[in-house]
């Protein structure tokens, strides 16, 4: 994967996740039922979307770090070791800093 390919899909991946929280936070701003039974699903709910949230904001922070490797001509190097990356792994896992050797 070429450093422009990977960064054009870090991208686009990256803007579907900032869509992804803006919604579940505008899910999480909604009020909650007066409703006892509702107001309690309602919680479980939000409790679902904020660790998805988490996790979304997770996501970023790989992209944002594999947007900084190409920058800086590092791209496609294993972070811990030096070694390149299989190219397959990087077409499944753009965002990777290991090779396969190398991931925790």
């Amino acid at each position: 994967m070429t450093p422009d390919t990977a960064r054009e899909t870090l991208l686009a991946r990256r803007a579907e996740l900032l869509g992804n929280i803006a919604r579940i936070e505008d899910q999480l701003d909604d009020p909650m039922p007066k409703d006892w039974e509702d107001a309690a699903s309602e919680r479980q709910g939000d409790e679902v979307l904020t660790a998805l949230g988490h996790s979304d904001r997770a996501e970023i922070r790989r992209i944002d770090a594999a947007l900084a490797r190409i920058e800086a001509g590092e791209y496609g190097d294993c972070v811990k070791c030096g070694n390149p990356i299989a190219e397959k792994r990087l077409q499944l896992l753009p965002d990777t800093p290991f090779c396969a050797n190398c991931s925790p």
